[in-house]
């Protein structure tokens, strides 16, 4: 047994490529999908088969010069609405798989928006197959009767390829068909999946020509995509175990009500610097329908959810390897080569991105915010890559591409290298709410077309002769030809009835004649000759009758054979027609088969958009829940706040009552007083008139006029007692120089008499005297808390110069905040004048210059005292 030969993937012949090597820039395709109704508004038009123009809606800006901009975009080829599956495919991907079969490899990926068809254009619907069943229908057509059988091909999982004998590969085969428990891929010999069926029509089938006919050719498939920057293997089984766990969708097994979460893959190096997912499936297929059947398995667990703009938005990036690994067959064209340096690997690598989107437009939250986050910095990766190497191509910069950033870029790192074509599907909805995104998307379109990638190199031919396989399955065919022919070997050619034969036959007698006398040895050989004679007679007369007979036998067979021929012509009539029933049955039971598949794939799409109804149902019930438990706080604290605002507008309004009618009561009272000390002042003058006149003729006797009597101030006493603990103002009448008048701030309550140091000493008769006081310099807390009345005693100069004392008194009350305020209530003014200030009272007294004296402390304080609006002293802290 020889050892198993590991072939390698193929990459390009250096790491250090000389600067005449060929380039190709990156294939960019642009794909406009239909709009979703016809009265939506369009913003792009297709002016060529290679040129777009992009029109900014009626409701974006207007430039400049006042007309909308409008852009334009080229691309290697545009398919408008009107194309179909088939012409995409024929111009994008069937290049691709025609490098495949000729040991190339390729990548292919669609990029744009959320709900721009880029998962319909990779993977179709029923009735219109996208590029990748396509791709595999075109593949297994061509490469179809040159396959090698199961197994002679082996991953060896470190992203290169065993090639095992026939021996080997057979118990291989075994060994998987003996273990029950290890699910089987299905046979290619099983009738095709109507899903599949429905995709690709009969007409529609391609193959490629150049096919080295002189090479086995094996197909493996895998599977995988990156989700939040973490890669999954779609096609991974769940874990061992006895009870079966189920699949969630996205990809979560769920086990006794308990989640088992999917493993991350890593990416790793091979020893040929390219770029695998270490520890991925890889599944071998035999026909399209097995190969579509395992995509399908895997697109089962792929995360999907519902958007605002798409109700199946994927929520992952999706990559689709299809491995071909190849040998070419020994001189004689019967068995592969047993040669790893002639065992090739290419691979075409199918990418469905996930569309870019905004936040804004989807109104993503929690797991939906998280992964639309993770899919736009992986896309923006992408872009950061392709402009460094556009950079470091245009200008000759050397700068490091940050490959590692993203999943995505790190994987497929060697394609931009040099390893493959790179083609590129922008896919575009043309309406006009998805402008802003589209015209990112056309930019980077447009750089990308920029950036050029190496051309991947030919890979050597084999020395051994063409046409080993025709060579060798010809003369097999003429083998089997000469053996039917024949039917068996002929009687004449049989050395074992020749024998007998012969030994049936008289022995030959010696024949040697030594003496030319000798009659003796002549007649014994006549004699002999004879019986021989006599024998073949007699075996010819008996091959005659049995002849005979046989024939007989024959003719009596041939005519029972044509009796049942003809009950077997009647027989064969009628199980035609019942083939015919039968067959008209298996169409009716294939067609019933065919739909009740399809239903099951809608039940399935229903199923899943049912419970992401209802999930979306549960969520709108909680936020319509909580948003009516906020209102109803709202409500209920509205209405607190309107009976509170109605209780504060009442207390203003009474207070403001209250204070109006205080202030008009204080203004009367103040201008009955001003009106009482004018005509006071009046007949004063007019008493001093009539004494200068009385004194200088000397007929009317001199006396004192008597004083206009003030208006009644009874109101104004009821008021003073509401507003003040000030005693009520003495009677109309003047006093006569009393020797002491007690001040209008004594009382009963308690006082905080404050004195400020500042003021000066009068060392007047009459001083104000306040019993039951606290004397203070500074008001303090502690004093202001134990008295009920404050009085502050405040000192000015006069317009006369003189000094003039004024008693500013108030009321002391409790604030919310603990602390103490002070109201002020009225004003008493204590003025002092001197004797030789005035000439005319010295000219008008007749000896008693004291007793004419205006004693102006007694006799005016109530004139000179006015009621002001209180406010309250703020505590010190």
């Amino acid at each position: 047994m020889q050892r198993p030969n590991k072939g390698k993937t193929p990459r390009r012949p250096g790491p250090k490529k000389a600067s005449n090597i060929d380039k190709d820039p990156v294939g960019v395709y642009c794909r406009i999908r239909p709009l979703g109704a016809e009265d939506e508004e369009c913003c792009v038009e297709m002016i060529s088969s290679s040129t777009i123009q992009l029109h900014a809606p009626d409701g974006l800006k207007a430039n400049r010069n006042g007309e909308y901009k409008e852009t334009q975009y080229s691309f290697k080829k545009v398919f408008g609405i009107n194309t179909t599956q088939m012409e995409l495919f024929e111009d994008v991907a069937k290049p691709l798989i025609e490098d495949l079969i000729h040991c190339k490899n390729g990548l292919l990926f669609t990029y744009g928006v959320t709900g721009s068809g880029k998962t319909f254009t990779m993977t179709g619907s029923p009735g219109e197959g996208g590029l990748l069943p396509r791709s595999l229908d075109m593949l297994f057509n061509s490469i179809g009767p040159f396959q090698a059988k199961r197994f002679v091909f082996k991953p060896d999982e470190k992203n290169g390829m065993e090639i095992q004998d026939q021996v080997d590969a057979l118990l291989e085969r075994q060994k998987r068909d003996s273990q029950q428990s290890v699910p089987k891929t299905p046979s290619s010999r099983q009738r095709p999946d109507p899903e599949f069926a429905d995709m690709i029509s009969t007409e529609e089938a391609c193959k490629s020509e150049n096919v080295d006919e002189d090479c086995c050719y094996s197909v493996f498939v895998s599977y995988i995509e990156i989700y939040n920057n973490y890669i999954y293997d779609l096609l991974e089984d769940a874990p061992f175990d006895p009870i079966r766990p189920k699949w969630l969708g996205g990809g979560t097994p769920v086990r006794n009500n308990e989640f088992i979460a999917p493993q991350s893959k890593i990416l790793r190096e091979d020893q040929n610097h390219n770029m695998y997912v270490a520890g991925c499936t890889e599944v071998e297929v035999k026909s399209t329908e097995e190969a579509f059947e395992v995509f399908w398995k895997g697109q089962k667990k792929r995360r999907i959810a519902n958007t605002e703009l798409n109700r199946e938005s994927s929520r992952s990036h999706s990559v689709f390897t299809v491995k071909l690994a190849q040998a070419p067959l020994d001189a004689d064209g019967d068995h592969i080569l047993q040669d790893k340096n002639q065992v090739n690997v290419s691979q075409l690598c199918l990418v469905d991105l996930a569309g870019s989107e905004r936040t804004s437009r989807t109104r993503a939250e929690g797991n939906r915010l998280r992964e639309a986050g993770n899919i736009n910095q992986s896309l923006m990766t992408l872009r950061t890559c392709m402009e460094v190497l556009r950079e470091n191509q245009m200008c000759g910069t050397n700068k490091m591409v940050p490959y590692r950033d993203s999943k995505v870029t790190h994987l497929f790192k060697n394609y931009f290298d040099g390893e493959g074509k790179v083609r590129m599907i922008v896919c575009v909805n043309p309406k006009a709410d998805d402008y802003d995104e589209t015209m990112l998307v056309m930019r980077f379109a447009e750089m990308t077309q920029e950036v050029e990638v190496a051309r991947p190199v030919d890979r050597p031919i084999c020395g051994l002769a063409a046409g080993r396989r025709h060579r060798n399955r010809a003369f097999k065919d003429e083998l089997s030809r000469r053996l039917e022919e024949r039917g068996g070997p002929s009687n004449a050619d049989d050395p074992a009835l020749l024998s007998q034969l012969i030994e049936s036959l008289p022995a030959m007698p010696r024949c040697e004649l030594v003496d030319p006398a000798d009659d003796q040895t002549l007649s014994r050989l006549i004699e002999v000759l004879e019986r021989r004679q006599r024998v073949r007679n007699m075996m010819t007369e008996q091959f005659n009758k049995t002849a005979n007979t046989l024939k007989s036998m024959l003719q009596q067979f041939d005519s029972q054979l044509s009796a049942k021929d003809t009950f077997l012509h009647d027989q064969r009539s009628k199980l035609s027609e019942r083939d015919r029933v039968i067959m008209s049955q298996k169409a009716e039971l294939e067609r019933l088969e065919k739909k009740s598949k399809t239903l099951e794939y809608k039940i399935d799409i229903l199923q899943k958009t049912t419970g992401m109804y209802e999930q979306d149902k549960r969520s709108l019930q909680q936020e319509l829940e909580t948003r009516e438990q906020r209102l109803q706080r709202e409500l209920s604290e509205r209405r607190r706040m309107e009976h509170r605002m109605q209780g504060i507008v009442t207390d203003t309004k009474l207070k403001w009552e209250k204070e109006c009618e205080r202030r008009v009561n204080a203004k009367q009272l103040e201008m009955q007083n001003k009106l009482w000390v004018k005509d006071e002042k009046l007949k004063q003058l007019k008493a001093i008139v009539t004494e200068s006149g009385g004194g200088g003729g000397g007929v009317f006797p001199t006396e004192r006029p008597e004083k206009p009597e003030r208006p009644s101030r009874e109101r104004d006493r009821n008021y003073g007692q509401k507003r003040s603990a000030s005693p009520s103002p003495l009677p109309t009448a003047p006093p006569v120089h009393p020797t002491h008048r007690r001040s209008h701030s004594a009382g009963g309550e308690k006082w905080v008499d404050h004195k400020p140091a500042s003021n000066l000493d009068l060392d007047t008769v009459m001083q104000p005297i306040i019993p039951n006081a606290i004397k203070v310099s500074t008001p303090n807390e502690k004093a202001l808390s134990k008295c009920h009345k404050y009085v502050l005693r405040h000192q000015e100069l006069a317009s006369d110069g003189e000094i003039e004392t004024k008693l500013i008194k108030g009321n002391v009350f409790k604030t919310r905040g603990g602390g103490q305020a002070v109201q002020f209530t009225d004003i008493e003014t204590l003025k002092q004048e001197c004797a030789a200030a005035s000439s005319r009272k010295r000219r008008s007294g007749s000896g008693e210059g004291p007793a004419h004296m205006e004693d102006v402390e007694n006799r005016a304080p109530v004139a000179n005292t006015s009621t002001v609006l209180g406010y309250p002293k703020r505590r010190k802290p």
